[in-house]
């Protein structure tokens, strides 16, 4: 047996492992989400998602906790995007190439692997005590806001790279400026790249509990927040509240505002994908 035929061997089982692995993996996820909407689907309705939080478990809903997750998006949302597509678009097309700028660009790619409780306690010291934010939903959705940066500015310029460099050279050649040439050529090419970088940010910021604890995000607020120094819940909080207790009723709440979650998840993540797609279709 020659080495091109190991080599065939070693390929063909670890194809095999990596399907096996992959098919356990669909199989565990499946047989989750079976048992969570066996458990949580007779939960759901009307009164569940308008009525506040309670002590008793068939009165409990999460209305304030569903508030508080959209309005915390639509923040983290308006704050991270402009910033992070900005300085990747600055890193990639502006910044000189130096010392300075390879050490910044290896930190920003370090950070987006860093613990979301990291950014919790820096989220506790900036904004909630220095600025004197408190406990507010500004508070978290800035953290969030830290928490996802990397991720958009990592996705950004991978995206911005993968446009041929024929494009921007034919759009020098016709007399456009730099900023046109980004505007016009580059940002609408590496959209689609662009905006998936956006969807596992914001996929991952929903489903953040410890930074936003850290913050001051509170499993019982008997109101909506009416301004951004409101203190707020969020559904990951209100689940993790109530899997901690004992009742049996609160178990079934819990199974039920996870479906919840993850419709709002498939939803933010299908008008995404829409988008993006709408986008690619538009240039071709």
């Amino acid at each position: 047996m020659n080495n091109l035929q190991k080599n065939r061997i070693i390929d063909t089982s670890f194809k095999t492992v990596g399907l096996l692995f992959t098919l356990l993996g669909i199989l565990i996820l499946v047989i989750l989400l079976y048992n969570i909407i066996r458990v949580g689907y007779t939960r759901i309705n009307w009164d569940f998602l308008t009525s506040l939080p309670s002590r008793k478990p068939e009165r409990a809903g999460i209305y304030t906790a569903i508030i508080g997750t959209l309005d915390l998006m639509l923040l983290t949302i308006v704050f991270a995007i402009p910033v992070g597509i900005g300085a990747g678009l600055y890193l990639e097309e502006y910044a000189k190439k130096s010392r300075w700028s390879t050490l910044l660009e290896i930190n920003i790619a370090n950070l987006a692997g860093v613990p979301s409780i990291i950014y919790g306690l820096l989220g506790l010291g900036i904004f909630v005590r220095f600025f004197g934010f408190g406990g507010s939903i500004l508070s978290g959705a800035l953290t969030l806001s830290l928490l996802i940066l990397p991720i958009i500015i990592v996705a950004t310029r991978e995206a911005i790279k993968a446009v041929p460099p024929s494009l921007k050279e034919a759009s020098f050649a016709l007399g456009a400026s730099k900023w046109q040439t980004l505007q016009k050529v580059v940002l609408p090419s590496s959209f689609g790249g662009i905006l998936t970088g956006v969807i596992l940010s914001l996929s991952r910021a929903i489903g953040e509990t410890a930074p936003l604890i850290v913050v001051g995000a509170m499993a019982y607020v008997p109101f909506i927040p009416h301004s951004l120094f409101d203190t707020f819940s969020i559904l990951p909080m209100q689940i993790f509240t109530w899997t901690t207790r004992p009742q049996e009723g609160f178990a079934i709440a819990a199974a039920a505002a996870i479906i919840i979650l993850l419709v709002i998840t498939f939803v933010m993540n299908g008008i995404a994908v829409y988008l993006r797609n709408k986008w690619q279709n538009k240039l071709s």
